[in-house]
């Protein structure tokens, strides 16, 4: 089959490369002429393990196709999924201004029967708009269909994500759609669920609204297991293995970030409002996720007395390993309060340094998780990246200044480090 996807984000360029991989042949449509040279050479533009290799193959087998024009890739496309960027206004809304650009010059370019499916997370009604775009620039006599086929791939395990998903969800009001959308699915083996528009557009914004639910309550649970002397690593593994909740995502930290949970949380608030309903739980979780980040700033004054003037360093700066994302990350928050605060911050990631510069000021940063504790007052590790749950404590404690560690992913044993010779504090420990 012949495809297109518009957007080389997560959600495009891994997508698009996967279908690519297994046979079809996969037009990627960009809009800056720098990033689709790069691709065309198999350089991609996000860390993501396993991509690069899988890009380079595929284009290299000419079935993975780069380009800034439309008319070649519609016109040949027996489906064309729109995967671009939805990112949150001021006031909370989904930006749609991007998604409805693609809607009308997919239409502009159709030749024949297509399939325009959304990847894109948009709020409820958005496909139903589309249609009247792309119906509206299309040439006369042409058919179409529009879906919505919504994504759940996580970053740092988007391929796996992707080949094995949970679930494949197909909202169309068209049965020719829908069976198209299923037969380009069917070496992808897993549930297929079809719905119509609005149930398949809901489903993503209802499924990141809970999780990002489930790492609120843990970190309520972590808070209160605090005040209470209770172990709430324990009192969360013992929850999660109820087969009614399960165990993922129930880790407590600093709180969710990235690309999803927390504009589809805030975007969700902001379409019931549009019906007139007031969803004070996510309000609540959001609240809940902001305090996580101030907990760990409250943790380091309670460890040092006074950050004023202290050297503190920081494992970790993507919010989640396995990516360079820096989008809504906990450590940007935790950085700019410590340092609102007099703190003098250093800092190491294994790839989202580059990434993570323009977004903090006056962070030195360093080769290694080493150089990071040197003369160091206080490490806290935010990312809980492999490499820092080997490091050698004992050299670590030669180069502090003081020995202090806030572990914020518990990642760590406490009664290893403070055996040690460290102060320790984890979250709900």
């Amino acid at each position: 089959m012949t495809i297109t996807f518009v957007g080389h984000g997560y959600v495009g360029l891994v997508t698009a490369t996967i279908f690519a991989d297994l046979g079809n042949t996969v037009h990627v449509i960009g809009h800056t002429q720098e990033k689709i040279d790069n691709l065309k050479k198999g350089i991609i533009p996000i860390y993501e393990p396993g991509l690069e290799e899988m890009v380079k193959r595929n284009v290299d087998n000419g079935r993975l196709l780069f380009s800034l024009d439309y008319t070649p890739a519609i016109q040949e496309s027996e489906i064309v999924f729109i995967a671009v960027g939805t990112p949150p206004k001021e006031n909370g809304e989904a930006d749609l201004s991007t998604v409805f650009q693609v809607a009308e010059e997919i239409g502009k370019n159709l030749k024949n029967y297509t399939v325009i499916a959304t990847k894109s997370t948009v709020p409820v009604s958005t496909n139903k708009k589309i249609e009247e775009i792309v119906r509206k620039n299309k040439p006369e006599g042409i058919e179409f269909d529009v879906a919505s086929v919504p994504e759940f791939l996580r970053e740092g395990s988007a391929i796996s994500d992707t080949l094995y998903p949970d679930r494949i969800i197909i909202g169309s009001e068209s049965d020719r759609a829908r069976d198209l959308l299923i037969e380009l699915h069917k070496t992808i083996k897993s549930k297929v669920i079809t719905t119509n528009l609005e149930t398949a557009e809901m489903i993503k914004y209802a499924s990141n609204s809970f999780l990002a639910t489930k790492i609120s309550f843990a970190n309520s649970i972590a808070h209160l297991s605090e005040l209470t002397g209770a172990d709430a690593v324990k009192v969360l593994s013992a929850v999660g293995m109820d087969k009614r909740i399960g165990e993922m995502f129930l880790s407590p930290g600093p709180g969710y970030g990235g690309s999803c949970f927390p504009k589809d949380v805030e975007a969700l608030i902001n379409i019931a409002s549009g019906y007139d309903y007031n969803f004070e739980l996510l309000r609540v979780v959001q609240d809940i996720n902001k305090y996580a980040r101030l907990r760990i700033v409250e943790k380091a004054e309670k460890m040092l007395g006074d950050v004023n003037g202290k050297q503190i360093g920081i494992l970790g700066l993507a919010f989640k390993p396995n990516t360079d994302d820096m989008r809504f990350a906990p450590s940007v928050d935790i950085i700019k309060l410590l340092q609102g605060k007099g703190a003098v911050i250093k800092a190491f990631d294994p790839v989202s340094m580059k990434t993570a510069a323009p977004l903090v000021e006056n962070v030195d940063f360093c080769k290694d998780s080493y150089e990071v504790a040197t003369d160091s007052d206080l490490l806290i590790v935010v990312t809980d990246w492999n490499e820092f749950k080997e490091l050698d404590f004992e050299k670590i404690k030669e180069l502090m200044h003081s020995k202090n560690i806030i572990d914020t992913r518990n990642i760590y044993e406490p009664h290893e480090i403070k055996s040690m010779g460290f102060e320790y504090m984890g979250v709900g420990r």
